[in-house]
């Protein structure tokens, strides 16, 4: 989509057979083309230079060097037994340390936040996994019978039907990375691990088969996502990376903490090409002692309300230039919890003698767990908001739902400034990474867009769904006047409150606009203004202003 530039031939959407570079806009596009005009290319620091690449392709040919560059990291040209491990580990059967332990037993892990020596009294908690795999059908390139893909790039899809690991238990100290800093307040988001990727820093290379070692408090997300899949990803490619929190709940003892993660997973290895599975975003919450030494409730997901939540990429070459094709789809189910409260492995009576954990008919032993009396709180929805303004600076504007907009756009008599698009635009799922990396996160734009709009974004599948129903016919009209302007990958709108579109401007015309000098840009409704420094925001700002003029006249008095 918008993330970056779409610079190669496709016959449907998104990311159609790779073909031979043509006409921007198309659905293909180049792993390493970066973000457009701001972004620098992917995996470009640190790269070797010509003469070493060349003497590594005479020796090792297109496919070796492909694989020798998944390994080597840090890019020096030399594989240190630290890059070479997984390979070690994939030949000789064993598996990592931060891997998860056979059911029944207690993760292990040689990490710098597991500090303290394993407790036998301490308490333990058990998860289960449940997952539903990715609907074929709802992927774009089942329309055309997954015409020009190869069953090969898809076979690490194919075959992921269950959770790695359908049960694993946890030492409830490992979950410490989800307390609050001290003096955190209620519903003030913080960082657990934070993103170190901006439009300007540019993506992490798309050649890669296996996670970095995960450190400090990445160590338990890794653990958590590894019963799902053993090749998470816990720091993404593309920003915004990390896992951020905000306090929900307050007690004498307690906490109950919202997360939002965003994470992605690795389906193939050598010899295969990469293939990169990313969900929507990961949320869920946790509910314990300030100690961390007793957890009452854990639950992680990937939401699926909406009708696509994952996005797929993957390469069609030995080289990070090839080409790579893209789509999304939908995952049922993605969610691990907690089967009850943690409970101590050993059971001490006063004396400090052990207990049997069973009584004499066999019975295990029932814990009693106190009330928790929350003496502040924070709903659900509000603690949701502001972890979404965290991630994505953006959401300051207040999109609404699709038909809601447009009710309140003829509550208020204002016009509506709408994004039309493939993917959602508030995760990692979106198609149009670019633009809310840039443009809609500009303070300029998001002042203007509160004062003198009412917005919303949409998917495409969504108003075609809601253009085939029969029920309410103005919901019908509203999709299909959308749907009319509609252009791949995004496409930005100003309407009338009765859904009219009154000016509209697709993303990768946009972007050719925003690359181009001042005096070569002909339609001077998207001319620069002196006013502001990025072109970007500058032309962004001309297309809401000309919107602005051309529909302001025919809103109700």
């Amino acid at each position: 989509g918008l993330r970056p530039r779409w610079t190669a031939e496709a016959p449907s959407f998104p990311g159609g057979a790779a073909g031979p570079a043509g006409p921007r806009g198309r659905a293909s596009r180049s792993p390493g083309s970066g973000t457009g005009r701001l972004g620098q290319v992917a995996g470009a620091q640190g790269q070797p230079g010509p003469s070493q690449q060349e003497s590594a392709l005479k020796v090792l040919g297109t496919d070796g060097l492909f694989l020798f560059s998944s390994l080597d990291t840090d890019q020096d040209t030399y594989i240190s037994p630290e890059e070479f491990k997984p390979i070690a580990e994939k030949l000789t059967g064993t598996r990592d340390a931060w891997h998860l332990c056979p059911i029944g037993s207690t993760p292990v892990t040689t990490y710098e936040d597991e500090e303290l020596p394993p407790d036998p009294s301490e308490e333990t908690l058990t998860i289960e996994a449940r997952f539903q795999p990715l609907l074929p059908e709802t992927m774009t390139k089942s329309k055309d019978g997954f015409l020009g893909v190869s069953r090969l790039a898809l076979a690490g899809l194919r075959n992921w039907t269950t959770a790695a690991s359908p049960s694993a238990v946890f030492a409830a100290r490992h979950f410490r990375p989800f307390l609050p800093p001290r003096g955190q307040e209620l519903g003030q988001p913080w960082w657990i691990i934070p993103s170190e990727l901006s439009v300007f820093t540019g993506y992490l290379s798309n050649n890669r088969f296996y996670p970095p070692p995960p450190k400090g408090k990445e160590v338990i997300i890794h653990r958590l996502l590894s019963m799902f899949h053993p090749r998470p990803f816990v720091k993404t490619r593309f920003a915004p990376q990390g896992a951020v929190a905000c306090l929900t709940a307050i007690s004498d003892s307690y906490y109950t903490v919202m997360f939002r993660i965003h994470a992605e997973f690795q389906l193939s290895e050598p010899p295969d090409f990469p293939f990169w599975f990313s969900p929507g975003q990961f949320t869920g919450h946790i509910v314990l002692s300030k100690d961390a030494t007793h957890i009452r409730d854990f639950r992680l997901f990937v939401p699926n309300h909406r009708s696509l939540n994952v996005d797929m990429e993957w390469l069609y070459g030995a080289s990070e230039t090839s080409s790579m094709e893209v789509d999304i789809g939908y995952l049922p189910q993605m969610e691990l919890e907690a089967v009850g409260p943690s409970v101590p492995s050993v059971i001490l009576d006063e004396d400090g003698n052990t207990i049997d954990s069973r009584l004499p008919s066999g019975e295990p032993l029932q814990f009693v767990f106190e009330e928790i009396k929350w003496q502040q709180e924070l709903s659900w929805e509000e603690a949701a908001q502001r972890l979404e303004v965290t991630m994505y600076p953006f959401k300051k504007v207040n999109y609404l739902p699709f038909t809601e907009a447009f009710d309140r756009a003829k509550a208020e008599n204002k016009l509506v400034h709408s994004i039309l698009l493939w993917g959602a635009l508030d995760d990692q799922s979106c198609s149009g990474r670019t633009l809310r990396e840039t443009v809609l996160e500009s303070p300029p734009i998001l002042a203007f867009l509160n004062e003198s709009f009412i917005s919303t974004w949409s998917l495409v599948r969504e108003l075609e769904d809601l253009q085939n129903q029969q029920k309410n016919p103005s919901h019908q009209q509203l999709a299909g006047l959308h749907l009319e302007k509609y252009s791949f990958p995004v496409e930005m709108m100003i309407c009338l409150p009765n859904g009219t579109v009154v000016h509209h401007i697709n993303a990768n015309y946009f972007l050719d606009i925003t690359s181009m000098k001042p005096e070569d840009v002909e339609n001077k409704v998207f001319s620069f203004s002196s006013t502001f420094e990025d072109p970007s925001t500058a032309t962004y700002m001309q297309f809401l202003r000309e919107g602005l003029r051309r529909g302001a006249p025919l809103l109700q008095p």
